[in-house]
């Protein structure tokens, strides 16, 4: 369940970052994707480890990715790329 709505988060990223200026596609456009991928991806590779502690490992790199986005998102708003 948290897989997908990752999952999903990732695609609303990508399809509202691509009204975003041309200028910023090697910046923050890069950024916000990236940061969006890296959730359900450091989610399924947590979900294969054996351990308790590498799981929670990359539940918590999954979740400073998920800071990081909501920092992009809000810089992104102040900076009237969003809607």
């Amino acid at each position: 369940m948290v897989w997908r709505r990752s999952h999903q988060l990732a695609l609303v990223i990508y399809r509202l970052t691509a009204d975003y200026p041309k200028s910023e596609l090697f910046g923050l456009v890069s950024q916000m994707r990236r940061a969006a991928v890296s959730v359900p991806a450091n989610i399924t590779e947590g979900f294969r480890r054996r351990s308790r502690t590498e799981k929670a490992r990359f539940v918590n790199i999954a979740h400073a990715s998920l800071d990081e986005l909501d920092y992009f998102l809000l810089l992104s708003g102040d900076l009237g790329m969003r809607r």
